[in-house]
């Protein structure tokens, strides 16, 4: 979990503790108000190669996206984030293609290609090309990914935990 959500989560808990949870709620809607529009100035005082540095720092990075000040928009974070993970696809001789993101923030994906022969790959592939996006883009609330069929082995079970197999593709993760 990033740092500014950890903390957005503390936030919620002590809240939900505090009587008198609207005037709290409208105080922590005021300092972030502040916040944000502090972080805003600064930026802009920085200048575009100070801010890009900036958005690639784990903790600024979700700052930046939770005042919406973040120089890349959503689309492009999760697009950089495919482009990322598109070489690990690769061992799995697979690709992933972006169909957009709804208003409703869900990302949806469509898989293309498979890892024959290795029963976790589906599950894997889904977890690196999730691991990518919610890094770059926490904002989003789902991704639905077409084409990712489900490993069953006879019966329709699971073939093996996760955990305890390892990827035949060099280079494959688990």
């Amino acid at each position: 979990m990033d740092p500014v959500q950890a903390v957005g989560e503390r936030i919620e808990q002590l809240l939900d503790e505090v009587e008198g949870r609207e005037a709290a709620e409208e105080l922590v809607h005021a300092l972030m108000e502040l916040y944000g529009a502090g972080l805003s100035r600064v930026l802009e005082l920085a200048g575009d190669a100070v801010v890009a540095r900036l958005a690639d720092d784990e903790l600024v990075r979700g700052l930046l996206i939770l005042h919406d000040l973040h120089p890349l928009s959503t689309m492009e974070r999760v697009t950089a984030a495919l482009e990322r993970v598109r070489p690990y696809l690769g061992t799995h001789a697979g690709d992933v293609e972006l169909l957009g993101i709804g208003e409703d923030g869900v990302a949806r994906l469509r898989l293309k290609g498979t890892c024959d022969g290795c029963p976790s790959s589906a599950v894997t592939v889904q977890q690196a090309i999730e691991r990518e996006i919610l890094t770059a883009a926490p904002e989003i609330a789902a991704i639905d990914v077409q084409g990712m069929v489900p490993d069953a082995g006879p019966g329709g079970r699971p073939l093996l935990p996760l955990e305890a197999v390892e990827c035949p593709v060099p280079g494959g993760g688990r």
